[in-house]
């Protein structure tokens, strides 16, 4: 990832120059837009160097969810870089000015293979890291944007048309904007500790109690520690069982979850009948009533 942010800022001051050279608010939004996402990519490396820490007796869990704070905040950075962006359009459709359409073509052209590269350098990481997966939209949406004022430096060659450039400045917010939710939607709901999509507590429990010997299940949570690395806790109530059946219902527990819902950390309070009983009145005091 230190490849790519050493290659963002070089497309940055790029773009920044040759928007300056050429007149063109695409060109130097797009630069802003990039820039911004070199600092956010600069978060993202500090991220992943935190992250790899191992665990503290304070941080139980180590550093991990600096990737997903990281992550939220890149988020946010693209929401500013989307109000600066429709803020500078309106005002060039309010007050015309024709740029240089041969620079802005060259310069967004070269951006646009520079983005590229990145993008294919960080694709093999992203399916397991949220915060390489918040990298990869903004170099993304540099390489579109990049390649939306390449097209429109041609057509501006042609048309002489001075309301293409703010056009595609809000082109490039609008790239933006769509990825932001999706992004910071995610960021928030690991940080909620809500339960990950693909692991339903109302599934999960369903699965673990069609295990023999459980009776059933109870005070259940599921939530994600970051990208890749979730985590469950639940009171198992078991039929009458010697300490080796429990122990064997733990290891088919484990393995189920594991396999079918990819929780790698597995935390079980087993229970009897009667103590069940007796803890179904703490339950219902919690918030989740014990569920």
């Amino acid at each position: 990832m230190r490849w790519a942010l050493a290659l963002t800022i070089g497309v940055a001051l790029l773009e920044l120059g040759g928007g300056l050279a050429a007149h063109s608010l695409a060109l130097v939004t797009d630069a802003a837009h990039v820039g911004m996402d070199a600092v956010a990519l600069g978060i993202a490396v500090a991220a992943a160097i935190q992250g790899s820490r191992p665990p503290t007796d304070r941080q139980s869990y180590g550093f991990a969810r600096f990737e997903i704070i990281a992550a939220l905040v890149n988020g946010m950075l693209l929401f500013g870089i989307t109000a600066v962006i429709v803020v500078e359009a309106v005002r060039r459709f309010a007050s015309p000015e024709l740029p240089g359409g041969e620079i802005m073509f060259a310069v967004a052209a070269v951006g646009f293979a520079v983005n590229v590269g990145i993008g294919m350098m960080l694709l093999r990481s992203a399916r397991k890291d949220m915060n390489v997966r918040a990298a990869l939209f903004h170099v993304g949406s540099d390489a579109v944007g990049a390649l939306s004022v390449a097209i429109g430096g041609i057509v501006l060659l042609v048309t002489r048309a001075s309301w293409i450039d703010p056009a595609l400045s809000l082109f490039v917010a609008a790239i933006i904007l769509i990825g932001v939710v999706r992004i910071v939607g995610e960021a928030v709901g690991v940080l909620l500790e809500s339960a990950p999509a693909h692991a339903a507590i109302s599934v999960v429990r369903q699965r673990m109690a069609a295990l023999p010997g459980v009776e059933a299940i109870h005070d259940l949570h599921v939530w994600t520690i970051c990208s890749g690395e979730h985590v469950l806790s639940a009171h198992v109530i078991l039929s009458d069982a010697r300490i080796s059946e429990a122990s064997a219902i733990l290891q088919q527990i484990e393995q189920r979850v594991r396999s079918e819902f990819a929780i790698g950390h597995v935390t079980v309070q087993f229970e009897c009948k009667t103590c069940a009983q007796d803890e179904a009145i703490v339950c219902t005091q919690r918030p989740d009533g014990g569920k």
